[in-house]
């Protein structure tokens, strides 16, 4: 017997919340062609604590966006990935793991770090994150905020 899921309905485009990352209502691109999620980050680089251990460094975003807060952010748990971005061109990237927030869900999800100032949408949320929990509806956008507003 096969137990069902309820699965929710988001559109093309969604506000998110990155809880670790300390941004919120983010608008993010859903993108049933691209397998893993990306943000925006700048000065992406790979170093050496005192004690050995590596970590990754970046800005998230970039001062254009209105969500920019200049921090550094910091992972020690990362991982180094080929990506196959938009054109069919395999780039290698930092991933790193963190909580997404869709709706009242909070999801891990893998983020590839990339240079997304060319791109309308600074997050991409790929089929990864949206294969278990969420359909997607190309014809509506910002359901899960449009949601919440409904139900105060």
């Amino acid at each position: 017997m096969l137990l069902k899921t309820k699965k929710r309905i988001v559109g093309r485009r969604e506000l998110i919340h990155l809880p670790a990352l300390e941004l919120f209502s983010v608008e993010a691109k859903i993108d049933t062609g691209a397998f893993t999620s990306a943000i925006h980050c700048t000065d992406i680089r790979e170093t050496t604590l005192p004690d050995g251990t590596p970590v990754i460094r970046f800005n998230l975003l970039d001062p254009s966006h209105p969500k920019y807060h200049h921090k550094i952010f910091e992972f020690t748990q990362f991982s180094l990935r080929d990506i196959k971005n938009s054109f069919g061109d395999v780039q290698e990237r930092y991933v790193i793991r963190t909580p997404i927030q869709l709706f009242d869900k909070i999801l891990e999800a893998d983020l590839s770090l990339s240079d997304r100032r060319d791109m309308k949408y600074p997050i991409l949320i790929g089929r990864a994150v949206l294969q278990k929990n969420f359909i997607v509806d190309v014809a509506r956008k910002n359901v899960a905020a449009k949601t919440k507003h409904k139900n105060r």
